[in-house]
């Protein structure tokens, strides 16, 4: 397997450090940070050799190894674009690009050179969300009418940020995250797993709001509450709220003609998933107050610790494009896939009709699921 190569070396760098340590068939080749003190530290902590200069990594990077992208936000177009121009397979952190045309942008790049450009998150690959759709696949509640997903972050105004370290020691990026955006951020833990379960979006009508401002004194936030209603071209409409206000709630409930398929958090790769059943007692119609689990026929993948809220293996998405580069193969998450993650996600955090211009196929499912 091709080794990978890490662009960023801020707060969820040490996160997919961590989850590397699963795959240790996986070299980590080397490591750039624009801020020198930031990646002194963070090669020192992870023993991953310290590179002079992004042209370096690229330049030192095999032809079947992958760049991790994992630079704020802002600069995700720019370094994905300098990996492209001299055709290396990347993974990005989401989002892929600030913009629509930017995506598509690198996409058609990526497509012309003949690389693989995927787009983060990976736990579209993980046990809870292959479960999600292996119960989908195999009709447990039904025809799918409607998806509840919630994706509320608590009252972060008054979370303690400045206190958040990341196991090298660095501090959680507090300005880049609010000026990004919580639906930016975190729309994508329920759009990619909402794609792999029903298939592309066809429509996103989204509405905003700045409910605290001045957190933590950054200035220019965006907003802090986005309730987005998601349209898939197969039928199914989802409600997707994201906020950093409501209190933790991390829930996803997929409502059928027979019942409900509940999955009680995001960011857990083991939550369970549970199907209940609706029945009538009496003159009432309910769900079962109990639910049958959904079980992998198969042992599925690496799990790791939990790091704050999260107990996500960040190494799933970049390990599967691996294989798939060495195979000779498109990656479960494709371009299309990760061009059209990208739009949805944008129009969820921005208020208006948008009518998507993209499509994919959904992700095939992994071995161990199917």
């Amino acid at each position: 397997m091709g080794g990978v190569a890490v662009v960023g070396c801020g707060f969820v760098a040490d996160l997919y450090m961590a989850s590397l340590r699963s795959f240790p068939a996986i070299p980590v080749l080397g490591a750039f940070d624009r801020d020198a003190i930031r990646l002194d530290a963070f090669s020192r902590h992870w023993g991953a050799p310290a590179l002079p200069s992004l042209d370096a990594l690229l330049a030192g990077l095999p032809p079947g190894g992958l760049v991790l992208n994992l630079t704020n936000p802002a600069s995700h177009a720019e370094v994905t674009g300098a990996a492209l121009e001299v055709r290396r397979h990347v993974w990005s952190e989401k989002p892929m690009a600030l913009s629509l045309g930017e995506a598509r942008d690198l996409h058609g790049r990526a497509e012309a050179a003949g690389v693989t450009l995927s787009s983060a998150p990976s736990s579209v690959l993980g046990e809870a969300a292959q479960a999600l759709a292996k119960a989908v696949r195999e009709g447990a509640v039904g025809a799918l009418r409607l998806a509840y997903a919630e994706m509320d972050d608590g009252f972060l105004a008054q979370a303690p940020v400045g206190e958040w370290r990341s196991a090298s020691g660095a501090p959680w990026p507090v300005a880049d995250e609010l000026r990004t955006g919580c639906a930016l951020e975190h729309a994508g833990y329920w759009v990619g797993p909402l794609i792999a379960a029903l298939g592309p979006v066809a429509r996103v009508e989204t509405a905003t709001a700045l409910a605290v401002p001045g957190k933590h004194g950054v200035t220019g936030e965006a907003p802090d509450v986005a309730v987005a209603l998601l349209t898939f071209r197969e039928g199914p409409v989802a409600r997707l709220t994201c906020s950093i206000v409501a209190p933790h709630d991390h829930r996803l409930r997929l409502v059928g003609d027979r019942g409900v398929v509940e999955l009680g958090e995001a960011w857990d790769n083991a939550a369970p998933v549970r199907v209940r059943r609706r029945v009538r007692v009496r003159r009432r119609l309910l769900e079962m107050p109990w639910g049958r689990r959904v079980r992998m026929p198969r042992r599925t993948h690496p799990k790791v610790g939990r790091t704050g809220a999260a107990a996500m293996n960040f190494a799933l998405g970049p390990a599967e494009a691996l294989d798939a580069i060495a195979a000779g193969r498109p990656p479960r998450l494709s371009g299309a896939y990760a061009l059209h993650l990208t739009e949805v996600t944008l129009a969820c955090a921005t208020a208006g009709r948008h009518e998507m211009a993209t499509t994919c196929a959904r992700p095939e499912a992994m071995p161990w699921a199917s």
